[in-house]
């Protein structure tokens, strides 16, 4: 049985009078893919600065000791570089990690590393820019990721591309990935569990039994049909 290395109780966030997440409780294991689905406004955000101890909380979040947590911001986007003279080198250099994992990374996501490396990051297309991102947050091998929204931005196609990858990373390098995400078919097809979420946990358990139309039309409010689509990993 793989050990649990976060448990959450009874947790709630409030800002002012506007309560955001209320009563939410669930357990995380090492090697877990956890997708966090919900309506805008649901909390999903919150949820994932929370986690992190960036916000104020009620309840209890207790990670094991010694985890080493990498966090994605839906934020990051390629414009913010514009502004900043730092290069692809630069960068990654910031991780404090030796050359031949940066090179590794790099080229797990399908970049060419002497061509990018000079390079400002704001440069690069939006789909090279989100494999580098991708690259960048796995390069120091944490024990978990947060991701919040990693395909912002980029095309149904590039989509699939960076989810496929965030797949590959978890399964060879074996980590513990929390994502927020609203593609239901990659939910379906990557997750080892979902959690619901509208303020409260409204469902928290495996793909199969959860997508379902009558728990996401509690989820989101609205009549929802999901069916599920044969994908390539």
């Amino acid at each position: 049985m793989s050990e649990i290395i976060l448990k959450v109780k009874n947790l709630k966030v409030s800002f002012g009078k506007e309560t955001v997440i209320e009563n939410l409780s669930f357990k995380v294991k090492r090697g877990d893919f956890i997708s966090i689905i919900g309506p805008n406004g649901s909390g999903k955000t919150t949820l994932l600065k929370a986690l992190l101890g960036l916000i104020k909380y009620e309840g209890e979040i207790e990670w094991k000791k010694g985890i080493k947590i990498n966090y994605l911001p839906q934020w990051f986007s390629k414009e913010s570089f514009s502004v900043i003279p730092i290069t692809v080198k630069e960068f990654f250099e910031l991780k404090n990690t030796d050359e031949e994992k940066i090179k590794k990374a790099i080229e797990m996501v399908g970049l060419e590393y002497k061509k990018v490396l000079n390079k400002n990051p704001h440069e690069l297309s939006a789909g090279q820019f989100q494999r580098l991102l991708i690259a960048w947050t796995f390069v120091d091998e944490p024990d978990v990721v947060l991701l919040d929204e990693p395909t912002t931005g980029i095309d149904i196609g590039g989509e699939k591309t960076i989810y496929h990858l965030l797949y590959k990373f978890w399964k060879e390098k074996g980590m513990t990935i929390l994502m927020v995400t609203h593609e239901l078919n990659i939910v379906y097809y990557y997750s080892t569990n979902v959690l619901c979420l509208h303020k409260r946990c409204l469902a928290f358990g495996k793909p199969e039994d959860v997508l379902n139309e009558k728990i996401l039309t509690k989820t989101y409010g609205i009549k929802i049909k999901f069916h599920k689509h044969k994908m390539r990993r």
